[in-house]
């Protein structure tokens, strides 16, 4: 197959998965409405073209925490990636490690925190849920400190775990799932042979080095039922800030209202995202949320964005809402899939590429340069109390 965009790879990664694993990565919750408003929003958002600006190379680097970046983009913590390539999530950490961005472990990884930094030459990011087992999140605080992780990325917008209608169909959960899952997988040799056969252990690595036990697939969905925490509030989270002696950034932020409480907390960053649509289906998508969550922070802390990101043109209209930089998830897991290691580089080449061709035919050669100037007003039905800062200083 010929991979010349980034929607490529999601063709490439369905013929190649099982259906539970391709539907867990592609899949939103209920009817998946905010999953298609976060792509079809960005798509919304018209760049501005300008000519003979006598545009230098655009250079895409930039600083994040204190961290040099070649491009502002880092990758998304996604449970399960190790499913999706043979040792996955130490593949695209490589990937990310080469290309010189940051790589997020999800909490739910198959490959451990430590045989994930161990296998890098550069500090990678670890995300932590906020769950009941307090004992849990302390020890794997220990735990990413004592691996060289840097940066602690708190996820916040999961008390409960979303309606995911689509796993309940697939064979990820529901009547008959192991089996259901076992002859999707010989269906696809490839997977089975590679991931199913030469993967294993199939562990939760990082659950397991705490409960001193192998954690299944099965024991995965029960423990995420078990131990998320709907009852946790700002003030639970106080002693996170005290026990983590290195950057703090807290993702799945949707509201404004929210961003004190984050300041508050002592914070160094948060990503503005709705779980990729995973979570509470119609609230906005999070290009939407992003300039009103940019104009309370001021400036406050550092804003990221996921959700919805699925190209270097994506990358620069959030950029010029005053995103510092983006995260990917779905778009790196189908490369991911597809082709391993290798196929994630090229990923990230093609968005890298297709940043530097939009900037050029915008007329600027920093991302420093951009800013709403460089968008067209948005339509008349891109409203929500949060995108009122944007839509005040776009040009007509």
């Amino acid at each position: 197959m010929i991979i010349s965009s980034p929607d490529d790879y999601r063709n490439a990664a369905r013929r190649k998965l099982p259906r539970f694993l391709f539907d867990y990565i592609d899949g939103g919750a209920n009817a998946e409405h905010t999953l298609r408003r976060n792509m079809e929003d960005f798509r919304s958002i018209q760049l501005r073209q300008r000519v003979l600006r006598g545009t230098t190379a655009p250079k895409l680097g930039a600083t994040l925490f204190g961290e040099a970046l070649s491009l502002p983009l880092a990758l998304c913590p996604v449970g399960l990636a190790g499913l999706y390539a043979r040792h996955g999530e130490l593949q695209a950490a490589r990937a990310a490690q080469e290309a010189g961005i940051p790589f997020s472990l999800s909490t739910v990884s198959v490959k451990s925190l430590e045989d994930v930094s161990a296998g890098t030459n550069r500090p990678i990011w670890f995300q932590l849920y906020v769950l009941k087992d307090r004992e849990f999140m302390r020890s794997a605080l220990e735990r990413a400190q004592a691996a060289g992780v840097k940066t602690l990325v708190f996820t916040v917008d999961m008390p409960v775990p979303g309606a995911r209608y689509r796993d309940a169909h697939s064979g990820m959960s529901g009547p008959h799932a192991a089996i259901r899952r076992f002859a999707q997988s010989i269906a696809h040799p490839e997977w089975a042979v590679s991931v199913g056969l030469f993967g294993r252990p199939h562990d939760l690595g990082n659950i397991s080095a705490y409960r001193g036990r192998r954690t299944s697939l099965s024991d995965y969905i029960g423990w995420i039922n078990k131990n998320f925490d709907p009852e946790v509030s700002w003030r639970d989270l106080e002693w996170i800030r005290d026990a983590w002696p290195g950057t703090l950034v807290i993702k799945g932020i949707l509201d404004p209202d929210d961003v004190d409480d984050v300041i508050r907390l002592g914070a160094d960053g948060l990503v503005v995202s709705n779980h990729g649509g995973r979570q509470l289906d119609g609230v906005p998508s999070s290009i939407r949320a992003l300039p009103g969550i940019v104009a309370k922070a001021d400036g406050r802390a550092k804003v990221l964005i996921d959700s919805g990101i699925r190209s270097g043109l994506d990358i620069v209209r959030a950029l010029c809402l005053g995103a510092d930089a983006a995260m990917i998830g779905r778009a790196y897991i189908y490369a991911l899939a597809a082709g391993g290691q290798s196929a994630v580089a090229n990923l990230i080449s093609l968005f890298r590429m297709e940043m530097q061709t939009a900037m050029t035919l915008m007329g600027v050669s920093a991302i420093d340069e951009l800013g709403p100037h460089l968008l067209h007003k948005l339509p008349a039905d891109y409203r929500s109390k949060n995108d009122h800062a944007a839509r005040t200083c776009m040009r007509d």
